[in-house]
């Protein structure tokens, strides 16, 4: 099995946008994070490139897997190489506990400032190398896209095993992915079994059935950890999808983690991108109407940060506001009802973030409009 689909729904187009207005707003996305003003993408050397988490200044694995899967989205395969020449040199281990990881995040000269791993790096990295893979063909090392993609997933699955120092990835009794290796919770954006499908048929053979439990396992956790009022989903859980306890010595970053929140609004994303390339769980379409109608019929939750059941956490601001609401417009791809053309326009009329925080909000703004527009795809 090869995993390729034939057709992918324009919901954009579906919505009177017509196909000169949709290739234009792409392109001038593309221009703006990558090259404008206020991009995100910065070239290194004559061979290099990374994106920035202008938020934050400082490059991450989020952030450099993103933007590889944008560049072979977009085909654009020299800012594909460019990015993942850096990410090689700066960011994956060699040798030791988290060898074939990479340090989730580094300064934008390359000098690490953490040597841990965010597996929803490697999980993004692997299938951007897969697509790239069968989108451009294989050339000589590291630019043997499908040999690099497998070997980060040898040791999501395997590494801790057979007397290799280190953590897996993927906790192996429940077959979820972990928030880091070493930690026995999850985060639910890290979700994502329209990838796990794909690494089902393209891993490494011994793997192929893991990753599709892996599916199942994921779309099983999400149904419990989703909220079913709101349709709204937590920072972080632990696997069975209830609340890790507060961290009193956090301070509000210790109650953040229990709300809907920053990394919490790749869920309705993840969510209709899955069934929009597999459609095996109708209950993705139900969870995202009900998001939707929560949303547009409930002023909270564009004014306040929310626990998933409605409730107001107020103490810290809105950090992504433009993701969160680009995020509402992507569930759009699944969902069918009364506000699901409302959220595209929506959309549509929201420009990009400009002020430091645009990197993460841009990202989901970007994924969106390639999700809305029937061209974010199965290579």
């Amino acid at each position: 099995m090869t995993g390729k689909k034939d057709k992918y729904r324009n919901v954009l187009q579906e919505c009177g946008y017509s196909e000169n207005e949709i290739e234009k707003r792409i392109n001038e996305v593309w221009q703006e994070m990558f090259f404008g003003p206020d991009r995100i993408y910065f070239e290194s050397g004559k061979d290099m490139g990374y994106m920035v988490d202008t938020g934050n200044n400082d490059v991450r694995t989020e952030g450099m897997s993103y933007g590889m899967m944008m560049a072979v989205q977009m085909n654009n395969k020299e800012i594909f190489d460019r990015i993942w020449r850096w990410s090689l040199k700066y960011m994956q281990h060699k040798s030791g506990i988290y060898k074939d990881y990479f340090a989730w995040s580094c300064k934008p000269d390359g000098t690490r400032n953490a040597q841990g791993p965010a597996p929803d790096g490697e999980e993004y990295f692997a299938m951007a190398l897969f697509f790239a893979s069968h989108r451009w063909g294989d050339g000589k090392p590291p630019f043997d896209y499908g040999s690099q993609a497998r070997k980060i997933l040898r040791a999501c699955v395997h590494k801790g095993s057979s007397g290799e120092q280190g953590d897996p990835m993927w906790d192996p009794e429940t077959y979820l992915i972990k928030f880091v290796p070493e930690t026995p919770f999850t985060d639910p954006s890290y979700h994502l079994p329209h990838f796990y499908e794909l690494f089902a048929r393209w891993a490494d053979e011994e793997d192929r059935e893991f990753w599709a439990k892996a599916a199942e396992a994921s779309r099983s956790y999400l149904r419990k950890v989703v909220n079913p009022q709101t349709g709204l989903a937590p920072n972080i859980s632990n696997f069975d999808g209830t609340p890790l306890p507060v961290d009193e010595s956090r301070g509000n970053w210790g109650v953040l983690h229990r709300c809907y929140f920053s990394d919490a609004y790749r869920v309705a994303i993840n969510l209709a991108l899955d069934w929009e390339w597999f459609k095996k769980d109708p209950w993705q379409v139900e969870i995202l109407n009900t998001l939707q109608s929560f949303v547009f019929t409930d002023r909270r939750a564009s004014e306040y940060v929310l626990f998933p059941d409605g409730s107001i956490f107020d103490k810290e601001p809105i950090m992504h506001p433009v993701g969160m609401k680009a995020s509402w417009a992507c569930a759009s791809l699944a969902a069918d009802g009364e506000f699901s053309r409302e959220a595209v326009k929506r959309f549509w009329e929201m420009p990009l973030r400009k002020d430091k925080r645009r990197y993460y909000d841009n990202c989901l703004y970007f994924f969106t409009l390639l999700a809305l527009s029937g061209r974010y795809r199965i290579w």
